[in-house]
């Protein structure tokens, strides 16, 4: 089946069920090297007159290398039926193996930007504004005992939405 674009603003879909029921992957790269992970945080809304994309990625993940380097990332949500794959890619490590090989996924680039053909939606973003999670910023500090005892806080990514494909 087809890709078929639309305006972010004609998604249907709920970005809680997508992003944090569905998950998504966040892909970067060049046509030589690609990585990607798998997020279950971040949003989908309206900033700066600018439809956007906000997603978070520890210090320690792989995948921020390749979204430092690049101005742009792809976010993909699948069918239940990649489940598996997506668990594994939120596990494994590309560092130390091709992950995305072992998860049989087909990558595909949208004006230079990976994403995954399997994909039910792929939105190509760009990054926008960054910044690092700090402690002293946490309004509820029992956050950071939960969510943060490594003080490995995530770095925020604000990205405008480009593109939007749907199947």
């Amino acid at each position: 089946m087809e890709y078929r674009e639309i305006a972010p603003q004609d998604l249907k879909e709920s970005a809680c069920k997508l992003i944090g029921k569905d998950w998504m992957l966040i892909t970067a790269g060049t046509e030589d090297k690609v990585n990607t992970m798998t997020a279950s945080w971040g949003g989908l809304g309206q900033m700066w007159n600018k439809p956007v994309a906000f997603v978070v990625i520890r210090p320690q993940r792989y995948t921020k290398e390749f979204v430092d380097a690049q101005d742009t990332m792809s976010l993909s949500f699948y069918p239940e039926q990649y489940r598996r794959q997506l668990t594994y890619l939120g596990t494994a490590s590309g560092r130390d193996e091709d992950k995305i090989g072992k998860a049989r996924l087909t990558v595909n680039y949208l004006d230079g930007t990976p994403y995954f053909e399997e994909a039910n939606i792929v939105m190509v973003v760009k990054k926008l504004y960054e910044d690092a999670y700090k402690p002293e910023c946490f309004l509820d500090k029992t956050l950071i005992g939960k969510l943060y005892p490594d003080s490995d806080y995530h770095t925020l990514y604000i990205c405008e939405i480009r593109k939007v494909l749907i199947r």
